[in-house]
């Protein structure tokens, strides 16, 4: 889609009354008409409690049909209500993208006895003892479904971990003994090894479980009509799954069914070595990025915005870079709190919708605001994401050459008439550039979109022009439609 804009539509504190699908179905005309081409929507299955946000997975396939742990709906609705919304996101030429939460289950129907080993949180290969046996929630019988869509059950061996001992009332990380156990290979290395997380870690060596999730990919994307999946918690998950995964739900969507997977980890090259090991086979959010515009925030006029790109996957894999500013991780009180500051949200949000590469998430917390609260930021959010869609197009030329005042040019294209832009941010003082458009543009009147600038800047005979920005804002100029 070009100039797609991506769109996370929840945030971690929205209200437990079963409202969401309905308020996205209502919203879609309106995501249309800003230019929001697809929709990241939450975990939409069963969790261990209907006020749970969906990733403390119960039931894969109950997407608020069943009365299973206390409610048919899910936080967000009822499965009719999610298929409504779905039909007039598609009405809307808008992608749905189901957030799927593959790494664990929570909320087992009954316990089991088994052996584990405890180990140490820190260096997961490393035994804190000897095996002895535990009691644990690790079996799934799905009353409430009757075997419905699947008949498959879970016990503790299609577990590699687990985190509470019923027996003695006693959290930790247990290593589940048995034939073939071990932890994944192919995960993130912090810990020593990071395939357990929460809960009860799905063991993807197992080939029924292997087999089983497969099935359900190709299900719940025939039988919702989706257009992607954002894949939580890839680092936990051995990576060799994602790919054969991916592979078997393509199999039956096609080869453009989206992917987009959430790595956390602000390293550039662990990122650079996931994408080769599995392909190229997945897109990836940009953290990395995320953290030089956390940083910038934190740092104000300390931080060189000429390194604003780098080290970042937008730089390295513009093609993979899914970018983005915050979204319900990041955002306050969350588990990986790094929240952007209000005064920096704009000038990010600029970067990332105006640049030539990436593919820029926005999140409803940024959009439509926090906890009911409304977001400061919308006015100028709908100013950008109109500028995304009409000046937004051809070749960028860069001018990342002072460590306060950075910005470049999108050439424009002839397929959208009167495209092309000038774009600028600061962390410091005002500032101004002279940028070049090219003879072509000579005598052209531009003006200042956003409202920070009244005056109007006239290229001169080689399409050159002075164009300022504010202290510590933004700046979007374009030409005047005469």
């Amino acid at each position: 889609m070009e100039n797609g804009v991506m769109m996370q539509y929840f945030e971690w504190h929205l209200p437990n009354d079963g409202k969401l699908w309905k308020q996205l179905k209502e919203d879609a005309s309106h995501l249309h008409d800003i230019g929001v081409t697809a929709v990241w929507i939450p975990p939409a299955y069963k969790a261990d409690e209907q006020q749970d946000e969906g990733y403390a997975t119960y039931d894969l396939y109950d997407l608020g049909e069943f009365e299973q742990k206390g409610t048919v709906r899910t936080k967000y609705g009822t499965k009719d209500e999610l298929k409504e919304m779905i039909g007039e996101l598609h009405k809307n030429h808008i992608a749905v993208y189901l957030d799927v939460v593959l790494n664990h289950k929570a909320g087992g129907d009954f316990t089991e006895k088994f052996m584990v080993v405890e180990v140490d949180p820190k260096e997961r290969n490393k035994a804190l003892g000897e095996p002895y046996e535990i009691q644990g929630w690790t079996g799934y019988s799905f009353h409430g479904r009757k075997d419905k869509y699947s008949d498959f059950k879970w016990h503790w061996y299609h577990f590699s971990g687990t985190g509470f001992d019923d027996a003695k009332k006693r959290s930790g990380v247990f290593q589940i003994q048995g034939e073939g156990k071990a932890w994944s290979e192919g995960v993130d290395n912090e810990n020593g090894n990071y395939d357990f997380l929460l809960c009860n870690d799905i063991d993807l060596d197992h080939p029924e479980v292997v087999s089983e999730l497969n099935r359900w990919g190709k299900w719940v994307t025939g039988e919702l009509g989706l257009d992607g999946f954002r894949l939580d918690a890839i680092k936990h998950m051995k990576d060799q799954f994602i790919a054969q995964f991916l592979d078997a739900v393509r199999s039956e969507r096609g080869d453009d069914f989206y992917a987009v997977g959430e790595y956390w980890n602000g390293d550039l090259e662990t990122l650079d070595a996931y994408v080769e090991t599995v392909g190229h086979k997945v897109n990836l959010f940009d953290v990395p990025l995320h953290y030089n515009m956390f940083q910038a925030a934190q740092e104000g006029k300390e931080y060189d915005l000429r390194n604003i790109l780098k080290d970042t996957l937008v730089e390295h894999h513009c093609d993979l870079a899914v970018t983005f500013v915050d979204n319900h991780d990041s955002q306050l009180g969350s588990s990986l709190e790094s929240q952007i500051e209000d005064w920096f949200k704009p000038l990010a949000y600029g970067l990332i919708l105006l640049m030539k590469d990436g593919y820029p998430c926005l999140f409803y917390g940024d959009y439509y605001g926090i906890k009911g609260e409304k977001s400061p930021h919308t006015k100028i959010l709908d100013i950008l994401l109109d500028a995304r869609r009409k000046y937004a197009y051809g070749d960028q030329v860069e001018y990342f050459d002072h460590p306060s005042t950075i910005g470049f040019i999108r050439t424009g294209d002839e397929e959208h008439t009167g495209s092309g832009l000038v774009f600028l941010m600061s962390n410091d003082e005002a500032g101004s550039k002279t940028m070049s458009l090219g003879e072509g543009h000579k005598g052209e009147i531009w003006h200042e979109i956003t409202g920070s600038i009244g005056e109007e800047v006239t290229l001169d005979e080689e399409g050159n022009g002075e164009f300022s920005v504010d202290a510590r804002n933004l700046a979007v100029w374009v030409k005047k439609a005469i």
